[in-house]
């Protein structure tokens, strides 16, 4: 409990002594160009229609499989 309190008085000390110079120049390190949203969409584009690929892949493997051959191995 008191390591809460503690951890509390240390946030709220943080917030009240901000300054600027504790504030990070964002646009110093991330170079934003016009190609900069187009790799995020293709980098995107690939996360969403990865799934459905797989499972297309997945139903055309499992789909030319012989399920009566599995059966006389048996």
């Amino acid at each position: 409990m008191i390591k809460k309190i503690f951890q509390l008085y240390v946030f709220l000390g943080f917030m009240i002594t901000t300054q600027a110079s504790f504030a990070v120049d964002s646009y110093r390190y991330a170079h934003v160009t016009i190609q900069t949203p187009w790799m995020i969409f293709l980098f995107l584009l690939v996360i969403v229609l990865f799934p459905f690929i797989l499972s297309a892949i997945l139903y055309w493997y499992f789909a030319t499989k012989n399920p009566k051959k599995k059966e006389e191995d048996v």
